[in-house]
C-alpha cells in the first residue's frame, strides 16, 4: 500500500529538482524556494564541489575541474547535443523494448508503431535544422542591410561597435562570446544545439520546441491508454471487486489497482511519468517562446529591458531622496 505513495514522492521530488534547475530563473519563481534550489544546483553545489577536490586533491585537480567547465561552458562544444541524440535514442529504444508488444491493444491501434517513428524522424529532423543552420550571421558584407532593418531606439539599443568584430552592431543584434560572432536579432545561445538562435533559425527552435512537447505529450498518452487498454483486457476492476470483494470506488480501488500496475508495469508507468514531466516543461518554454514572437521580442531583449527598468527605478529612488 505504501508504494503507490513512495512513487508520487519520488515524482513529486524528480519534478522539483527539473522545474527548479530549468525555471528557476523565471521571473515568476523570484524570492520563492524554487529559485533558491536553482542557485544551489547551478552554482552552490559546483563551488562546494570547488572546495571539495581543492582540500581532498589541491590545485591541480581544482584546475582541471576549471579546465572542464571552461570547455563545456565557454566554446561550443556537442556535449549536450549527443547528450539529446542519447536520450531520444535510449528512451526510444525501451519503449520499443517494453511497450511495443502491447501495440496494438484494446484503445491503441497498430498504426501508432509507425507514427512514432514518423514523429520522431520529424524531432531529429528538427533538430539538425535549428543546430546546423545560420542564425543570422552579421559579418561586414550584410551589416548595412541588418543596420537599415533594424533601426536603433535610443533606449536599450544605440549605435555602437562591435569590439570583437570591429563592424558596426546593428540594433537587437548581440556579439556572442561562446560563438565569437555577431548574431542578428539575437535570442540566446543554446547549448542543447550547439548554436545561437537568432534571426534565421528562431523558427525551427520554436518548431522544435512545440514538436518535442507534442511527442513527449503523445508518449505519456498513448503509455496510458496502453495501460487502460490491460486493466480492461485482464478484467483487473472485475476481479478486484468480484472475487477479492473490493468496493467499486476510486478510494477503494485506486491503491489495488496502482499497486497491480507497478507491479506488472513498472516501466510504462515510469515512461508516462518521465514523458509527461518533460512535457511540462517543453509546454513552459513553448508558451514562452510563444509570447516572445507575438510580442517581437527576444530573450536578450527581455532581460535588457529588465535591467533597463531596474536603472530608472534607482535613479528614479535616487532624486526621490534629493527632493528631501
Amino acid at each position: 500500500m505504501d508504494v503507490p505513495w513512495l512513487l508520487v514522492a519520488h515524482g513529486s521530488v524528480t519534478a522539483l529538482v527539473v522545474v527548479s534547475f530549468l525555471c528557476g530563473q523565471w521571473p515568476i519563481f523570484e524570492g520563492t524556494f524554487v529559485q533558491r534550489i536553482n542557485h544551489f544546483l547551478t552554482f552552490g553545489a559546483y563551488h562546494h564541489l570547488l572546495r571539495l577536490v581543492h582540500a581532498a586533491c589541491g590545485n591541480g585537480a581544482r584546475d582541471l575541474v576549471l579546465g572542464v567547465e571552461s570547455y563545456c561552458c565557454d566554446r561550443p562544444n556537442p556535449i549536450l547535443q549527443i547528450f539529446y541524440v542519447a536520450i531520444i535514442g535510449v528512451t526510444y529504444f525501451i519503449i520499443v523494448q517494453t511497450s511495443f508488444q502491447y501495440i496494438p491493444g484494446y484503445y491503441v491501434s497498430g498504426l501508432h508503431r509507425y507514427l512514432s517513428i514518423v514523429a520522431v524522424a520529424i524531432g531529429a529532423l528538427l533538430f539538425v535544422l535549428t543546430s546546423f543552420s545560420d542564425p543570422g550571421t552579421v559579418t561586414a558584407e550584410n551589416v548595412s542591410q541588418y543596420l537599415s532593418a533594424y533601426p536603433y531606439d535610443g533606449i536599450i539599443f544605440e549605435e555602437k561597435e562591435c569590439s570583437t568584430c570591429k563592424i558596426a552592431r546593428p540594433a537587437r543584434a548581440k556579439h556572442c562570446r561562446i560563438c565569437d560572432k555577431c548574431v542578428a536579432r539575437f535570442d540566446h545561445h543554446c547549448g542543447w544545439m550547439n548554436n545561437c538562435i537568432g534571426e534565421k533559425n528562431t523558427r525551427y527552435f520554436v518548431a522544435f520546441l512545440v514538436w518535442h512537447f507534442l511527442i513527449c505529450l503523445y508518449g505519456a498518452v498513448i503509455l496510458g491508454f496502453i495501460l487502460a487498454g490491460e486493466l480492461k483486457e485482464r478484467k483487473v476492476v472485475y476481479i478486484l471487486t468480484v472475487y477479492y470483494g473490493i468496493d467499486n470506488s476510486f478510494s477503494g480501488l485506486f491503491p489495488h489497482v496502482a499497486q497491480w500496475l507497478l507491479a506488472v508495469h513498472n516501466t510504462q508507468i515510469l515512461l508516462a511519468v518521465f514523458l509527461a514531466i518533460i512535457a511540462l516543461l517543453l509546454g513552459g518554454f513553448c508558451a514562452y517562446h510563444t509570447h516572445l514572437c507575438l510580442t517581437n521580442t527576444t530573450t536578450n531583449e527581455t532581460f535588457k529591458w529588465q535591467d533597463y527598468i531596474m536603472w530608472r527605478k534607482k535613479v528614479n529612488d535616487a532624486k526621490r531622496l534629493l527632493q528631501w
